[in-house]
């Protein structure tokens, strides 16, 4: 089955930097990866995607701050994450849109989170 791994959480203080990594493995034809997150309470919402063939897209409240990238040999994409704010704390969940290779399903897919947690 598909699965998305993602590491790279944790806790650091205000203006602090991390790194989220995601390994996709059993999924093909990739065409777009990309990184939301949800807080206690609030809707899940979009941080940022990196189509195939396409260009970057950021959330207005990280633009400057977060950088996506992906790197397709190993199936990787990255969030990296400086000048951190305690409204960045959330559960952060990979998503890639592709093609199972075991089902042959297209959709969406899930990683189950990493927790970034900032302190003021």
């Amino acid at each position: 089955q598909v699965q998305l791994l993602e590491s790279g959480g944790g806790l650091v203080q205000a203006g602090g930097s991390l790194r989220l990594s995601c390994v996709a493995s059993g999924i093909i034809n990739i065409v777009g990866m990309g990184w939301y997150r949800q807080a206690p309470g609030k809707r899940r919402e979009l941080v940022a995607k990196i189509p195939s063939g396409g260009v970057t897209n950021y959330a207005d409240s990280v633009k400057g701050r977060f950088t996506i990238s992906r790197d397709n040999a190993k199936n990787t994409v990255y969030l990296q994450m400086d000048s951190l704010k305690p409204e960045d704390t959330a559960v952060y969940l990979c998503n890639v849109a592709g093609s199972s290779t075991y089902s042959r399903r297209y959709g969406d897919y899930w990683g189950q989170g990493t927790q970034v947690t900032v302190s003021s």
